[in-house]
């Protein structure tokens, strides 16, 4: 039997999601804690200890997947969705022309294939270019084709079915028109009507360990009906770039959570996280009438799952930040919250679930990108030192009070005097 000290001892001070021996390397050690009877107890301990190497850590997560895919009752055939928009680096692997590559189709199709190739799950990866005008998907198609697994791989484009008549994706009118949510409303439409009967929404970058899937398919197969990884848990690995906002960040964040407050109120407090799973129930109601795909499709998601009274969950999970190709900065940081905010008040009307509507006029009125921008160089003072918990609070910091206080903002991103 293999020693635990010795797997906790052999972990380097190295981790680079961008290349796949280093993913191989945690894979391996993964096995090695499974094979020494660490108990779940143990890789809890070793995981949350943060003077223990990233790689360690982060083994422990997909070392309690793979248990998790041992001992669950599991579906029969499951689904990974992502969405492709500005992925051609990202997709091939990393060389001197190629420095933010991460063989990502690769990489993914390897930790499935390590995770499941035992179970009786039949799996498959649906990659649905966005509208890309790189042609993400040219390169997914490329790179599958050069993977053993390439058969358990779908390239979907979303400008193949849109603009569409009925369905899903009716409300669509144009493929410019969708931001990621479209593509993942054609991948999981697509994957359900192949049979599937749960699927897994992730990002086309290397963030998530895919290994880590048997912590979802666990937790579903003891009845959530939708299962969300929550980066926030204390029992999280997580290393993110939260330096690509600016300190305003958190006064988005206050006007978000006031106006998702049926999501943040049920503890449902990552939910942009890449790294979710719905059951076929909880698909065929947020099919049946998307309200918005936009980035906040996630909140549409959930918010359609509490209005049916589906069964949520969250569990932690690592998660390291793939940052240089990130959407945020591809796009532009506050295009992507200017479609969040917007997404979040359509879906949150649509779905008739209980929001601050005098909040989601504000975000009516100001939530374009050029606001955005300098909104996100200040701090007001109510907000100033509010941690995370208390955001959302129309006390701490009224919808009327802060349309006043964008109001105050000049061009420059300087507070006029009041």
């Amino acid at each position: 039997m293999v020693d635990i000290d010795t797997v906790v001892g052999a972990s380097r001070d190295r981790y680079d999601i961008a290349l796949p021996d280093d993913h191989q390397r945690v894979r391996s050690m993964a096995d090695q804690l499974l094979a020494s009877g660490a108990t779940d107890d143990q890789l809890l301990t070793i995981g949350r200890d943060t003077s223990h190497n990233l790689d360690l850590r982060l083994a422990t997560k997909l070392a309690a997947s793979k248990r998790g895919v041992t001992e669950a009752e599991l579906p029969d055939a499951v689904a990974v969705v992502m969405a492709m928009w500005g992925e051609q680096r990202r997709l091939r692997p990393r060389s001197e022309d190629n420095p933010t590559g991460e063989d990502a189709l690769h990489v993914k199709l390897d930790q499935l294939d390590w995770l499941l190739s035992d179970s009786p799950v039949d799996w498959r990866l649906y990659a649905v270019d966005d509208g890309d005008p790189d042609d993400s998907a040219a390169v997914a198609e490329e790179r599958a084709a050069a993977h053993p697994n390439a058969d358990r791989v779908t390239v979907l484009r979303l400008s193949d079915v849109v603009p569409s008549q009925k369905g899903p994706l009716a409300e669509l009118a144009h493929v410019d028109d969708s931001r990621k949510g479209g593509a993942i409303v054609y991948g999981a439409s697509t994957a359900v009507a192949d049979g599937h009967e749960a699927v897994i929404v992730t990002d086309a970058d290397n963030s998530v360990d895919l290994g880590q899937v048997g912590l979802l398919l666990a937790r579903h197969a003891d009845g959530a009906d939708v299962v969300i990884g929550d980066r926030k848990q204390a029992d999280s690995v997580l290393v993110k770039a939260e330096a690509r906002w600016g300190p305003g960040i958190v006064v988005l964040r206050h006007m978000q959570r006031m106006v998702g407050r049926s999501l943040f109120d049920r503890g449902l407090n990552d939910t942009q996280a890449a790294f979710k799973l719905f059951g076929r129930p909880a698909l065929d109601d947020i099919l049946a009438a998307p309200s918005t795909y936009g980035f906040s499709f996630d909140s549409d998601w959930l918010y359609a799952a509490i209005a049916n009274d589906r069964r949520i969950e969250s569990v932690p999970f690592g998660f390291i930040d793939s940052f240089e190709e990130s959407a945020s900065i591809t796009q532009g940081p506050m295009t992507t919250w200017e479609s969040l905010l917007r997404g979040l008040v359509a879906a949150a009307r649509a779905r008739e679930v209980s929001h601050d509507e005098a909040m989601a006029s504000v975000v009516d009125d100001l939530a374009d990108a050029a606001t955005l921008e300098r909104v996100i160089e200040v701090v007001p003072t109510e907000l100033d030192g509010v941690g995370p918990d208390r955001l959302g609070d129309p006390e701490i910091m009224s919808p009327d009070r802060l349309r006043s206080w964008i109001g105050d903002i000049s061009p420059d991103g300087s507070l006029n005097p009041s």
